[in-house]
């Protein structure tokens, strides 16, 4: 596969995050509702599409559970179907609830903080320290911070390796902050300019202004996109449709909640140009 340009995302592809972000989801609704899903229920939420942003896939987890114990029937794969049906994210999320009755929407409404979720997910996953630091103020609840159980997935052959054939770039939806924290972690220099964090850009994956943008920077005219989720995939093919001028690869990795036989068939289905077992991998790929 010969491109000029590598966008990696940074979850489930440069560190394993099934004991920080994913762990603080479940915990998060469980403290905040009482009742939480399961780490496969979170992995229905990705691939129904549109949460990119953990806090807001913790919001749709809180909203389902709170919607279930006031009556509304589906099961958390038929409800991700519905939502993957509308169109993906929070907002698809809201339409499925639409199904229960007013008075038992408004209950929902009235025990639904997402504020609560946010602060409790940031606890969580940051640490004392670390929420202090970037949260500002004291944290909801005391917690040694998840955030330092991120095994690294790249090995730094590799990232030598895609450093010096190719332009190399980051687009993840983790906040800025987090995602410096990230790259410090694996080895990883990336200049801000090249690099779309959720602080950047509204829209999220798999809108494809972010990876386009970065290919005009890079002045590349065939991009590889390497990430975890369907989401990621749906991007470079966004972007393949966006921008006639260049070619983009979506390249799916199984390090993330996409795994075996049952990944590698989502991402075909999704348009992947190529799967691969881990991002070190990629050494062989490109060219």
């Amino acid at each position: 596969m010969q491109v000029d340009a590598v966008v990696l995302d940074i979850d489930g592809v440069l560190v394993d995050v099934a004991d920080s972000y994913r762990r603080a989801i479940i915990e998060s609704v469980e403290r905040v509702c009482d009742k939480t899903i399961d780490r496969d229920a979170i992995q229905l939420f990705k691939d129904a599409g549109g949460f990119n942003n953990d806090w807001e896939l913790t919001d749709a987890a809180a909203l389902y559970v709170l919607a279930r114990r006031e009556g509304l029937g589906m099961d958390v794969e038929t409800f991700t179907g519905r939502i993957a049906e509308g169109g993906g994210g929070l907002d698809a999320a809201k339409e499925v609830v639409g199904d229960l009755p007013r008075v038992a929407q408004a209950r929902v409404r009235d025990q639904w903080d997402t504020e609560r979720l946010r602060e409790t997910f940031q606890a969580l996953y940051l640490g004392e320290e670390l929420y202090r630091e970037l949260e500002g103020g004291a944290p909801p609840l005391s917690a040694p911070g998840y955030i330092h159980d991120e095994p690294t997935l790249v090995e730094p052959e590799t990232i030598a390796d895609l450093t010096d054939r190719f332009d190399v770039g980051v687009l993840t939806g983790r906040p800025a902050a987090e995602a410096e924290i990230a790259l410090e972690r694996v080895g990883l220099d990336v200049p801000e300019d090249r690099r779309f964090t959720m602080d950047d850009w509204e829209e999220g994956k798999p809108h494809p202004r972010a990876l386009v943008t970065l290919a005009e920077r890079f002045d590349a005219d065939r991009i590889a996109f390497i990430g975890d989720t369907l989401d990621d995939v749906r991007t470079a093919r966004n972007a393949d449709d966006e921008d006639a001028s260049r070619v983009y690869y979506g390249i799916g990795v199984l390090t993330g909640g996409l795994t075996g036989d049952e990944g590698r068939r989502k991402f075909a289905e999704n348009g992947a140009d190529a799967v691969v077992e881990d991002v070190n991998e990629l050494v062989e790929l490109l060219e």
